[in-house]
């Protein structure tokens, strides 16, 4: 594997913390070990959320950049009498990527490893065969032979189960490998646009963000941003890389390495077109590479920042990433920087006027 600079060295304590929705505690002290040098004050919100406050101007507009800390997965529901776990899947799962994985088993006595099992195709009719399992019909193996024994190795309803996959710098050391880039690549993206901030002088109060369950509807950025009551909203997500064989441009326009995502659109939100256009224009004045996308389906923590208190301007800025949620996803590592790029040069000015024209125009 190549050798860790600084970035990657972060980029891996991200991904490889584990964290559903509702236990992102291992998530939050990684993100708050990285963001704390480059914040005046850090706390968490009551839901769990991790805010980071780095002051420019005190009585400027108050600029939240938003990536949670929750990866999808699966909770423990029940231990059946042979030792076996039943499970709910946390967040969106699609089947056919679940069989046969690793994943991790976090109790209280210590992680368990486990695979996910379904009965074999050898015994099931040639019809089923034909068929991809049903997430109700899998099950996770621990190597446990009774209830009994799972129950002595920790395991109890209710715990998270993780995927497992080790971060992996490609041959194309520009390509990134990991669990969870959905969305540690916002929290490092909120963590950079901090550090990047840290002596530069911006008329402004930000707020670096780790939400808790955006997985699960955009729960913890609608609590942080409750508290924040900020004036601007990104989110930092990813976002669907339509550049894999068999998907056309019309199903998906984001491509790994052409630049951040601008979201025009999806199921959570109208993008805020002052807040797009201002964007775009600092990223033409600078060149810095970008792409637009919208999507159907699908939302970031923006869709619940813009509804906050009396609206807020809100603009979502992914990442271009393949195979989310899943075990294993794929993004660039030009995407990530330029994407800090943008957000710093953006934030710088955002002055009170600017705001104000933005908001109300």
């Amino acid at each position: 594997m190549a050798k860790l600079d600084e970035t990657l060295t972060m980029l891996k304590d991200l991904t490889d913390a584990k964290g559903i929705p509702g236990n992102e505690k291992e998530v939050r002290e990684v993100m708050k070990k990285y963001i704390a040098p480059y914040s005046d004050e850090v706390f968490t919100d009551g839901l769990g959320s991790l805010i980071a406050v780095k002051k420019g101007k005190a009585d400027g507009p108050k600029i939240m950049v938003a990536g949670h800390l929750d990866e999808v997965g699966f909770m423990v529901t029940q231990i059946d009498d042979k030792g076996f776990l039943r499970f709910q899947t946390v967040g969106g799962w699609w089947s056919q990527v679940m069989l046969a994985q690793r994943v991790t088993v976090v109790t209280r006595k210590g992680d368990i490893t486990g695979v996910i099992g379904s009965k074999p195709p050898h015994i099931l009719p040639a019809e089923a065969r034909k068929k991809p399992v049903e997430i109700k019909d899998m099950f996770i193996d621990i190597g446990a032979s009774s209830r009994e024994e799972a129950q002595e190795w920790g395991v109890r309803p209710g715990d998270m189960v993780v995927p497992y996959f080790e971060f992996t710098v490609m041959n194309n050391e520009k390509v990134l490998l990991a669990k969870a880039w959905d969305n540690r690549i916002g929290c490092a993206i909120a963590i950079d646009v901090l550090k990047q901030l840290k002596d530069t002088e911006h008329p402004n109060v930000v707020y670096g963000v780790g939400t808790v369950q955006e997985e699960v509807g955009l729960r913890g950025a609608k609590t942080s941003a409750f508290k924040i009551q900020p004036d601007i909203g990104f989110g930092v997500d990813v976002g669907v890389a339509g550049d894999t064989p068999g998907v056309t441009e019309k199903e998906a326009m984001g491509k790994m390495g052409k630049g951040p995502q601008i979201i025009l659109y999806d199921a959570s939100m109208v993008s805020h077109k002052g807040l797009r256009d201002f964007v775009t224009d600092v990223a033409d004045e600078l060149n810095i590479p970008y792409q637009f996308d919208s999507m159907a389906g699908g939302g970031t923590d923006s869709g619940s920042i813009h509804m906050t208190a009396n609206g807020v301007p809100a603009l979502s800025i992914t990442i271009a990433t393949r195979y989310i949620h899943s075990h294993a996803a794929m993004l660039h590592r030009d995407d990530y920087e330029n994407a800090v790029k943008l957000i710093v040069e953006v934030i710088k000015r955002l002055d009170r006027e600017t705001v104000n024209k933005i908001t109300f125009d």
